[in-house]
């Protein structure tokens, strides 16, 4: 006899990253995590220099600095603000807390896997419901509400489709909950977000018990390599998170940094003007050479190709990577046949219209 894991740890989907290197190419144009390409602000950067004089120091095992910006920031009580080490981390520690043997965890048909590795390895069922078009259907979800659902996740906007659901939708989708369900609303996208129809959960989450928000400097802020995220909470939800979470999760260069890159929304507005800018453009060039493009709120496209083998997403990933481009090719339970491409810099967003343009016309 050995040491034996639990059952449902057996069962679990392995979560695979986006691709980083390209056999043969030292540089390669990398957009195949949905990273900032712009990088992180000079403030940042310079807040992450500083705090290198403290490494032999622990970190605020409270996080006030951070919590204090962020709650300034948003507008928010500070007493239901938590950090983490990524939101992943996060909502690995909410699952934990309110998920066991038995409970049945909700997602959309296209949720990011993450959430169905958590609710697994808690000895949870992960109900999937339908989407309409790649977009989250509320109706669908609350169909498949039981008397044991515990949790309802969904990315808003979404990855890997990068869709999103209005505010009267997320509400509806609220209000129509059992009062004892946790709803999560993963928004690590939202900064990104132009819909005049799109509305926060942290504009409304800290008037109810059973909302919980989640967001991170990942994506707009560029501070993937840190691993810093945060989330709202009701103050019950608060309390018991804080439970489990471990002292000095959040290291301090994350911290420090994190609160210098709030600041510096001169640069922040930079970077999301640059998305916008190249999202649209990206997806009319695309759309242009007879590609499904799904509409996208995000740093990212979701991009269908034609079945056929010469044009399918298999030959387009070939394609760009023969020109030192990495794509991602979605995984097994996401749309069939796409590739998602983070939106770069503004020289590599082109490379890949052109080799794109180039794979289509079949020269």
């Amino acid at each position: 006899m050995i040491p034996q894991p639990r059952p449902c740890v057996l069962e679990l989907p392995e979560y695979v990253p986006g691709e980083r290197e390209l056999k043969g190419i030292t540089e390669p144009i990398k957009l195949s995590s949905n990273e900032s390409t712009l990088g992180p602000s000079p403030q940042a950067l310079q807040a992450y220099a500083d705090a290198a004089t403290q490494l032999h120091r622990y970190p605020d095992p409270d996080q006030n600095e951070l919590r204090d910006a962020l709650a300034e920031h948003f507008g928010l009580a500070v007493n239901q603000l938590i950090c983490g080490n990524g939101s992943a981390e996060l909502i690995q520690i909410l699952i934990h807390a309110y998920v066991g043997e038995g409970d049945e965890v909700l997602l959309s048909e296209y949720g990011f896997p993450l959430y169905r590795i958590f609710a697994i390895s808690q000895g949870a069922s992960v109900i999937s419901s339908a989407e309409v078009d790649c977009v989250t259907s509320v109706d669908h979800l609350l169909e498949c509400v039981t008397p044991k659902t515990k949790l309802v996740a969904i990315a808003n906007p979404n990855n890997p489709t990068g869709t999103y659901l209005s505010g009267s939708e997320v509400r509806r989708l609220h209000t129509n909950l059992p009062a004892h369900v946790l709803l999560l609303l993963d928004e690590a996208y939202a900064e990104y977000v132009t819909a005049e129809d799109f509305e926060s959960g942290l504009l409304w989450a800290t008037e109810t018990e059973n909302v919980v928000v989640a967001r991170t400097f990942s994506k707009l802020y560029g501070l993937a390599s840190l691993r810093i995220g945060w989330m709202l909470t009701p103050r019950r939800a608060f309390q018991t998170m804080q439970r489990l979470r471990i002292t000095f999760n959040a290291n301090g260069s994350a911290l420090a940094t994190a609160v210098a890159a709030l600041h510096d929304v001169k640069y922040t507005k930079h970077v999301q003007q640059h998305n916008q800018l190249w999202r649209n453009r990206m997806t009319d060039d695309l759309e242009a050479q007879g590609l499904n493009v799904i509409p996208s709120m995000t740093n990212f496209l979701l991009i269908q190709f034609p079945d056929e083998p010469k044009l399918n997403s298999d030959a387009a990933a070939n394609a760009l990577m023969d020109n030192g481009i990495i794509p991602r090719p979605v995984s097994a339970g996401s749309p069939t046949n796409c590739l998602r491409i983070t939106i770069g810099k503004s020289e590599e967003n082109q490379a890949v219209l052109n080799t794109l343009k180039q794979f289509i016309q079949g020269t």
